[in-house]
């Protein structure tokens, strides 16, 4: 569950990227991260854990620098590093934190349960903001998509969840949406979680959730909406493995940059 954020603060923004943002001074959705968190007064944490290449962490370290702020690169790669003091005690300075991409599952197993995991549902409770992009962006969520079948269908068995850091429990996540057709699979995990709004973002394209809940969309693609609140059927509990899945009462928005959703009161929105 989200931390609760205290009456002194304001709680800090969310912000899921599908992937591909660009990593060049020029990309709209970093630089308004940036921003977000202070610009030249911007402490950025860097945590490249789902990824196993060495130079991903500090690729964006230096990115982000060259916009102006003050970054720093934590590799946690081994769960006995969440305990470390100095990690935690760097982590409490940051005005943002930044999950890269990579694989899913390392950020689950390493940081799922930790002091780490703790420490940054308590820091964006206490206002620091939080952005993930691809594997960064599905970990932020109560329910994490780990994998699935790609297509525009869902299926019974078309979708693996594990727990993600529980940021927010309103919405699963689903990254390179378009570009990988993973309607299905967001769709099937849907219907395990019909409390919960699907948002499928598109590579380069972000959503900038807010302490209200709106969601501004950002970038070059879409996030697709998907809000089971009016679902009136499912087949997902008796069909057979592998079997397509009925859902009637699914409600859809696709949203494009300047778009907003409110995924307290389902509302969707344009400027």
């Amino acid at each position: 569950m989200p931390e609760t954020a205290p009456q002194t603060h304001t709680r800090g923004f969310i912000i899921p990227i599908g992937g591909a943002e660009g990593r060049g001074k020029k990309s709209k959705i970093l630089s308004r991260f940036v921003e977000l968190c202070g610009g030249p007064d911007a402490r950025i944490l860097v945590i490249p854990t789902a990824s196993l290449l060495n130079e991903t962490g500090p690729l964006y370290q230096e990115l982000f620098e060259s916009m102006g702020a003050n970054s720093m690169c934590v590799p946690i790669e081994k769960r006995d590093e969440c305990f470390n003091q100095e990690t935690l005690r760097v982590m409490g300075r940051s005005t943002g934190i930044f999950l890269t991409g990579g694989n899913q599952l390392r950020l689950s197993t390493i940081l799922g349960g930790t002091p780490v995991a703790k420490l940054i549902r308590d820091l964006n409770a206490d206002g620091v903001h939080v952005a993930g992009t691809s594997a960064g962006a599905a970990i932020v969520s109560e329910h994490m998509i780990a994998g699935g079948r790609s297509g525009s269908s869902p299926r019974e068995s078309g979708v693996e969840l594990v727990p993600g850091l529980g940021l927010t429990n309103r919405v699963i996540i689903d990254q390179h949406f378009n570009q990988r057709q993973r309607m299905g699979r967001l769709l099937a995990a849907l219907s395990f979680n019909p409390f919960a709004c699907g948002l499928g973002i598109d590579e380069n394209t972000a959503g900038f959730i807010g302490p209200d809940g709106n969601m501004e969309v950002v970038g070059g693609g879409t996030v697709t909406v998907v809000d089971p609140s009016g679902l009136r059927h499912s087949s997902m509990s008796h069909v057979r493995r592998a079997q397509a899945v009925t859902l009637i009462g699914l409600k859809l928005h696709v949203l494009a940059s300047g778009a907003h959703f409110n995924i307290e009161t389902r509302e969707a929105t344009i400027d």
